[in-house]
């Protein structure tokens, strides 16, 4: 379980964060979405205790991560796939892991078999590494400890197309088993493929958050046809639905179907269609939502906004 609540963070006079509440319950992947400077990776960090919050509490398992023994053997984290040390083998990384973890050093092996590093590329030194080798080795080294948490920023980068399916059935098995996964990522269908919650952060502040299937339905609307295209207009117009033309004779309409049908039936409309509409999924909600969600920076302020809320 991961319970953030009124999260803060400011800068001088740039808040990077501004009250940010979300909870990421047991057996759920939660898809923690928002454009470049949104305030992601800062809230991210101020869950894993790396940066102080202004104001407002994030816990893990109920506590602070700071306060949490031995963290690594309860959440696994990756923020950063390019901070492993570069002189180091993989298998090393993971073998001083597990000592400063207190697991047995042959899981060492068993998790870069789990992650699809071969003997080979273990061997090698993390310096020598493609970026989908690293994020590859921080999943594993973020499973070591067999977390019951998972906080995974941007683990698919560099990943091939098939190290992101990898990576969308481990997710899903490890929350299959109840584990709790948040995970932020620009690859926004892999995203909607693997979660269950999105949370959608703009500007620093939250612009939606609710389970996959109640946000991309409440965007795509209603679609609707009727026998007399005009007189289903005029009773949409009557009833203070907006709506648009769809381009085939039906109109998509930014209301549920109940107040579609009440008012294509008040007005004798015999329709022939009415269905929930297929929305853009998730990229097109994602954009709706943030594209004029993000405040302007104060005068002078840009450059030090960008680089707090990376």
């Amino acid at each position: 379980m991961i319970e953030v609540e009124g999260l803060t963070k400011r800068y001088g006079d740039v808040t990077a964060v501004a009250d940010v509440s979300f909870t990421c319950a047991p057996g759920t992947v939660t898809g923690f979405l928002g454009p470049n400077g949104a305030g992601k990776s800062t809230t991210m960090r101020m869950i894993c205790g790396l940066t102080p919050p202004t104001e407002g509490s994030a816990t893990v398992k109920g506590v602070p991560y700071r306060r949490i023994a031995n963290p690594g053997r309860h959440v696994g984290v990756l923020l950063d796939a390019g901070a492993q040390h570069a002189g180091r083998t993989g298998r090393e990384t993971l073998r001083l892991t597990a000592q400063i973890l207190g697991v047995d050093p042959a899981r060492a092996d068993r998790m870069l078999e789990v992650v699809g590093l071969p003997a080979k590329a273990a061997r090698r030194r993390v310096g020598g590494y493609s970026l989908g080798m690293r994020q590859r080795l921080g999943i594993a080294q973020a499973l070591m400890g067999d977390p019951s948490v998972l906080i995974l920023d941007e683990p698919a980068n560099g990943l091939d197309p098939e190290g992101i399916y990898w990576m969308r059935t481990l997710l899903r098995d490890f929350a299959g088993r109840g584990g709790t996964v948040l995970l932020s990522s620009h690859l926004l269908r892999e995203v909607e493929a693997v979660a269950d919650r999105f949370v959608v952060i703009a500007g620093g502040r939250i612009a939606a958050q609710g389970a996959k299937e109640e946000l991309l339905s409440r965007h795509g609307g209603t679609r609707v046809r009727g026998e007399d295209p005009g007189a289903l207009g005029a009773a949409l117009t009557g009833a203070g639905l907006a709506f648009r033309t769809a381009g085939d004779g039906a109109f998509l309409v930014d209301a549920d179907a109940g107040a579609v049908g009440r008012a294509a039936a008040r007005a004798g409309v015999v329709l022939l269609e009415l269905r929930q509409a297929d929305g853009g999924g998730l990229e097109e909600l994602f954009l709706s939502l943030t594209a004029a969600a993000a405040p302007s920076a104060p005068a002078g302020a840009t450059g030090k906004a960008e680089e707090a809320v990376r």
